[in-house]
């Protein structure tokens, strides 16, 4: 397997079969189920997503194959939903990520330079984690609070536990935390592009949200405004300088001192974030992954 023009070569006939031990799913000591389903981090907005499609495998399979242009919400909704089942779903964990895994399996095709991609294959594959990494690491750390380098390291650590509970060969993931940051600033700075999917992915942050269905027209021309301010100003806040200009996305020095002094304020506010009910901190597969350990305790 190797790059061609930011695709890859045809994947071997069912690149999903890897031969591996079974993985220990994550648990409640872990840092990844501290933070992950924790609410602050949809302040990032979809930086994880619109990165994934920034890869051309990637984006090309999600061209071809999702239906991403038709139901950008629905699809977005119906991806983060087993990714956190994923991370919080205890002894059903592995079996999880397998069903995760299978959902790709007919997902490949033609790049349009001739070469074949496949979702499954291990480079592809892991980009779309790696992505996920980030996002938590760029969330807790703009909205929640600093971490050490020993806690970016375990979470790390912990993120290779996660991959390897999808079953697909880790062939391509970095061995450390410091080969994870080696790998994330050659693909951000080398290999993605602004593929046409991530263009439409991130389309409203300049041009507006669309109105949702049944919403009459006259309530969406009065409350649009400032709802879409805001997904403009969290949608290009939250994405990496590298790929902010590729993707045509205007933000400027004033916009950067709005967007540090919005998250060092909502870092303020975290004092008061345990005193808020549960439902509104975490998400649902956090909640219910947290009701099982204290049943489990007692």
């Amino acid at each position: 397997m190797h790059w061609r023009g930011g695709a890859v070569a045809a994947p071997p006939e069912r690149p999903h079969e890897v031969t591996s031990t079974a993985v220990t799913p994550l648990g409640p000591d872990s840092l990844t189920w501290r933070f992950f389903g924790d609410t602050r981090l949809l302040l990032v907005g979809p930086r994880a997503a619109v990165l994934q499609n920034m890869l051309p495998a990637l984006g090309q399979g999600v061209l071809d194959h999702s239906v991403f242009f038709s139901e950008t919400f629905a699809r977005l909704r119906r991806s983060a939903g087993p990714i956190l089942n994923t991370v919080y779903g205890g002894d059903e964990a592995a079996a999880t990520g397998r069903r995760v895994r299978d959902y790709h399996t007919e997902i490949k095709g033609t790049m349009p330079d001739g070469s074949r991609y496949h979702a499954l294959d291990p480079e592809t594959y892991y980009w779309a984690h790696a992505t996920f990494v980030d996002h938590m690491l760029y969330g807790v750390e703009t909205f929640i609070r600093p971490l050490s380098e020993g806690e970016r390291r375990r979470i790390y650590e912990e993120s290779r536990t996660w991959f390897r509970l999808y079953g697909v060969s880790d062939r391509a993931m970095p061995e450390d935390w410091k080969g994870f940051q080696a790998y994330w600033k050659h693909m951000l700075e080398e290999v993605i592009v602004p593929h046409k999917t991530a263009r439409y992915g991130v389309g409203y942050a300049t041009k507006g949200l669309p109105a949702p269905p049944k919403v009459p027209a006259r309530l969406w021309r009065a409350v649009s405004p400032p709802l879409n301010g805001i997904a403009s100003f969290l949608t290009i806040g939250g994405m990496p300088p590298a790929a902010r200009e590729p993707l045509g996305l205007p933000w400027s020095a004033d916009d950067e001192r709005r967007y540090q002094r919005f998250a060092a304020a909502v870092r303020r506010a975290g004092r008061l974030w345990p005193l808020l009910p549960e439902a509104v901190r975490y998400f649902p597969q956090a909640r219910r992954a947290f009701a099982r350990t204290r049943r489990t305790s007692r």
